[in-house]
């Protein structure tokens, strides 16, 4: 799914476009135990209720592709095997959350992947969403629609006691302890399945999110889902920094670093108009460390380790591997934060035998909130 695919099904989530079947939901405390199930015609929740929920599917719907949102396709093994995770999802789905046994099922599965250590609580949902064609300038035709998107929603959301203190009691004129509840929190994970890719249902895929896109949960993907992790974002942006530094070794200098971090910007600025995030595989990368002007031999090099490391059809998310709205350079004493449209006013230079990082600077100095005045008097020299 890309950008514009996702925000299509996340307009669905308003008082006049919801259109949600049947909310299902299980309540487990800290030790495994299923203290709550309930299952509820949606549309029949008082108001209030309605848009807290509403709030939550839309949460699980937010964030940027390839960091807390990921396309995740199923292996053929889980499509095709009596207990796959993509038949027995199927199952759910067809069932449209009317069948007791696979609602237990569900949960059961959810409870043994998920090893989070206090409460939670589960939400699914299901939904038919009668897609609409789209005319030559983007507005939509519900008359003219021919496809229905059947869908099942999954969001888990932590539990906890809000925070004791003081409150003011209305009624008695008084300010007294406030009595503390279990507050539903936004969603730590969850999945859209099937994934609405090119407009249309696709069984084969599902859109996973994780509220921390640095620590997915392989055991809920991997057992309860059946896909295969990619990368977290972290982890790509490490990879890649380890890949770079072994494979230029002493050619790893500050002007190539420079160079990479401004080619990625120029691909991610020139593809902003793209519902597809940047994805680079490893030629891609050959090409980028070509344009950030790094020779043949460490090329070669940097195509032997990615192979090693990730294999040679794994794809990184550009925005993963570098900030694009920071330029840092940092030693064990001092770290300069440069705007990324103006990395050229920081150089390297050696000065009397000495490596220094030289900066180019203008009339409007500060030093901690302190503007200096006579930053080019010859008389009193100032370095920076």
């Amino acid at each position: 799914m890309n950008k514009k695919e996702i925000s299509e099904i996340k307009k669905r989530f308003t008082k006049t476009k919801c259109s949600i079947t049947r909310l299902c939901g299980c309540y487990v405390d800290a030790e495994k135990n299923k203290r709550l199930t309930l299952r509820e015609a949606f549309l029949g929740l008082p108001e209030e209720e309605m848009f807290k929920y509403i709030d939550i599917f839309r949460k699980t719907l937010s964030g940027s592709l390839g960091r807390t949102l990921m396309n995740m396709e199923f292996p053929t093994e889980q499509e095709t095997a009596e207990d796959g995770t993509q038949r027995f999802l199927m199952k759910l789905l067809q069932s449209r959350l009317q069948d007791d046994a696979l609602l237990e099922e569900f949960y059961d599965k959810i409870i043994e992947s998920y090893p989070y250590p206090e409460n939670y609580f589960i939400i699914l949902v299901h939904d038919a969403y009668d897609i609409p064609k789209v005319t030559a300038d983007g507005v939509e035709n519900f008359d003219a629609s021919e496809d229905v998107y059947d869908y099942l929603l999954c969001s888990v959301c932590p539990v906890k006691l809000t925070k004791p203190g003081l409150c003011y009691n209305a009624e008695t004129n008084h300010i007294q302890d406030r009595i503390r509840d279990w507050l539903v929190q936004p969603p730590e994970f969850g999945f859209l399945f099937p994934a609405f890719n090119d407009r249309n249902t696709d069984i084969h895929s599902l859109l996973y999110y994780s509220k921390n896109a640095d620590e997915l949960d392989f055991s809920v993907t991997e057992n309860l889902l059946g896909c295969r992790m990619p990368l977290p974002a972290k982890s790509q942006k490490e990879t890649f920094n380890a890949l770079v530094e072994e494979s230029l070794g002493l050619d790893c200098d500050y002007e190539v670093v420079k160079s990479l971090h401004e080619n990625l910007n120029q691909m991610v600025e020139e593809n902003k108009e793209n519902p597809e995030p940047v994805t680079l595989d490893r030629a891609d990368m050959s090409r980028l460390l070509q344009n950030s002007g790094v020779g043949e031999s460490e090329i070669e090099a940097f195509e032997s380790h990615y192979n090693k490391t990730l294999g040679e059809k794994e794809t990184l998310t550009a925005t993963n591997l570098f900030n694009t709205q920071k330029f840092e350079v940092r030693t064990p004493d001092v770290t300069v934060r440069v705007n990324p449209e103006r990395t050229d006013l920081v150089e390297t230079r050696v000065i009397d035998g000495v490596p220094c990082l030289v900066i180019e600077i203008n009339d409007l100095v500060e030093v901690n909130g302190i503007q200096i005045k006579n930053v080019y008097d010859d008389d009193k020299p100032q370095e920076f």
